[in-house]
């Protein structure tokens, strides 16, 4: 063993003391980014070549700073975004959200699909989207200031069009038009707010969090607006708590104009988002 992998293993005892959920990853990841390798070349590093910094990043994550905001990339599908403090960190369980989405699109054989994320983030939805729907027009939103930065960084070059601006009142230009309308909103009631993860409760910013005392309340507000962008036969898809399955899709109703309202699991089989179809008149 090199010196490198003998202080990966020291790394992973202290992260996995601190309570950090996937501490072998986070330290062999750590090491790799200080080291400019792979995680699966760590072995080759040289011992002369360890790099004391790595210390100053196991510090950073053992006090629950961000992963993500340690390296400054976050992965998303098939993307690597820049991300840092003031916009909120992409997660695993989004990607089956944008899978679902993405099939929902193909499926209606539209020409060039007009698509709209409310709540951009870092633009990780918008970006996959425009990425892997080809001909797809994509549109995003973002309400804050500091996460509107970090999404035009990663927008740049890029077929998304990124608008600042509240989602509720987004886009009325292009009202009755949109073929789906995306989302993964601030959701989690206040509160549970001693409950939430360091890394998120600490790092990511409140208004991507929190929502109301039951956690709907933007929820209820992107119904309307979904249902104002999108055109008859239109698809939502919203992203929720695993502990709000049921309750969502009841937002969805057919005397709202919507039809075929459902929740759907993520990879772990928890309910993790709500689709419905706008109502044809």
């Amino acid at each position: 063993m090199n010196l490198l992998l003998a202080e990966v293993a020291q790394a992973t005892q202290r992260l996995a003391d601190a309570g950090v959920p996937s501490p072998r990853f986070d330290a062999e990841e750590l090491a790799a980014f200080v080291h400019g390798v792979k995680r699966g070349e760590l072995h080759n590093v040289k011992d002369a070549d360890f790099d004391a910094r790595y210390w100053e990043a196991i510090a950073r994550r053992e006090a629950r700073e961000p992963l993500q905001h340690i390296t400054g990339r976050a992965f998303f599908r098939y993307l690597e975004l820049q991300v840092g403090p003031g916009v909120f960190v992409p997660r695993p369980e989004t990607e089956s959200v944008v899978g679902w989405a993405i099939d929902a699109v193909r499926a209606m054989d539209v020409v060039e699909p007009l698509i709209v994320d409310l709540c951009t983030g870092s633009g990780a939805i918008a970006l996959a989207l425009a990425q892997e729907v080809p001909r797809s027009r994509v549109h995003a939103v973002e309400l804050d200031e500091t996460a509107h930065s970090w999404a035009r960084k990663n927008t740049e070059g890029s077929r998304v069009q990124l608008h600042q601006g509240d989602a509720l009142a987004a886009l009325p230009e292009l009202d009755g038009q949109v073929d789906l309308v995306i989302s993964n909103p601030p959701y989690i009631p206040l509160t549970e707010w001693e409950y939430v993860a360091p890394e998120a409760r600490d790092h990511d910013p409140e208004l991507a969090l929190f929502s109301g005392e039951d956690g709907l309340d933007t929820i209820r507000g992107l119904e309307r607006t979904a249902h104002r962008l999108l055109r008859p036969g239109g698809v939502v898809v919203i992203e929720h708590a695993d502990t709000q399955g049921g309750q969502v899709p009841w937002i969805f109703t057919e005397e709202r104009g919507w039809a075929d309202a459902a929740d759907h699991p993520d990879l772990n089989n928890r309910p993790r988002f709500a689709t419905a179809r706008k109502a044809t008149p």
